[in-house]
């Protein structure tokens, strides 16, 4: 039997199984069949071959109200692609380190959490970290995550703070939704996010959202809050907002052109 082929020269099968898994994830990782074909446009004997095909893989599960969501098979290969994101990223976090002489991160959110995917540490001040590569976080409170968040819009933002809570790390951390919300308004209009001894106290942290990425993603710089001063802080954002604008142009330049 021929193997259907879409316009473009894919496979149109897998096209669409991507497809499911895309809508999937845009409902917060949960629908039925025909919310499914709704906003698929696929008809239901294609969506329902598809779906169970995806289970059987283990990319997609039925919950016991008959709903469908994302399968933890999908977890390994989130993670990896992460941390891939993190190695051809690192060039760019050492040119910023050696710009600002702090250290830099990249985040990236993943079910709800933020995760930490490289860093490259200052070579000018040693300091005991407390983000490595590989851990993960609840969004509001951390620089990263903030930026991220300020993205996002309002609706969503409040649901996933429905999904985490806001628990409080330090005196500093946001717990209000309300009065957090109206913060991500600020931080989109400034074009960077502080964390103020929010996650750990005597750290700083400023933090800019990459554009244009499949999942939202940030860079930071972290340090004590002795040396980045306010003053400091005003002449490190630019550059991470331009190493931010160069990590989205090398990831741009490496998806493939629909």
């Amino acid at each position: 039997m021929a193997t259907a082929r879409a316009g473009n020269g894919g496979v149109q099968s897998l096209q669409r199984a991507f497809e499911l898994l895309e809508r999937l994830a845009d409902t917060g990782g949960e629908a039925s069949l025909s919310e499914l074909a709704a906003s698929s446009g696929l008809p239901m004997p294609t969506i329902h071959r598809l779906i169970r095909t995806l289970v059987t893989l283990g990319y997609v599960r039925q919950n016991t109200n008959r709903r469908y969501a994302l399968g933890a098979r999908l977890i390994r290969l989130g993670e990896h692609a992460s941390l891939q994101f993190g190695t051809w990223a690192r060039p760019l976090l050492a040119e910023l380190v050696d710009e600002v002489g702090e250290t830099a991160n990249l985040a990236v959110l993943e079910r709800d959490e933020v995760v930490y995917v490289a860093q490259v540490a200052s070579r000018r001040h040693s300091m005991r970290m407390f983000t490595e590569v590989g851990r993960r976080l609840l969004p509001h409170g951390t620089g990263v995550g903030k930026a991220m968040l300020a993205t996002l819009p309002p609706d969503d933002v409040r649901a996933l703070l429905a999904r985490t809570g806001m628990p409080s790390y330090t005196d500093h951390t946001h717990t209000d939704v309300d009065t957090f919300v109206a913060h991500l308004e600020h931080i989109a209009e400034q074009g960077y996010a502080l964390d103020e001894s929010e996650q750990e106290l005597g750290v700083r942290c400023i933090a800019v959202a990459v554009p244009d990425t499949p999942v939202p993603a940030a860079v930071s710089v972290s340090g004590p809050e002795g040396r980045l001063t306010d003053t400091m802080v005003r002449d490190i954002a630019p550059a991470v907002q331009r190493i931010a604008k160069r990590l989205s142009e090398q990831l741009t330049a490496r998806l493939p052109v629909e």
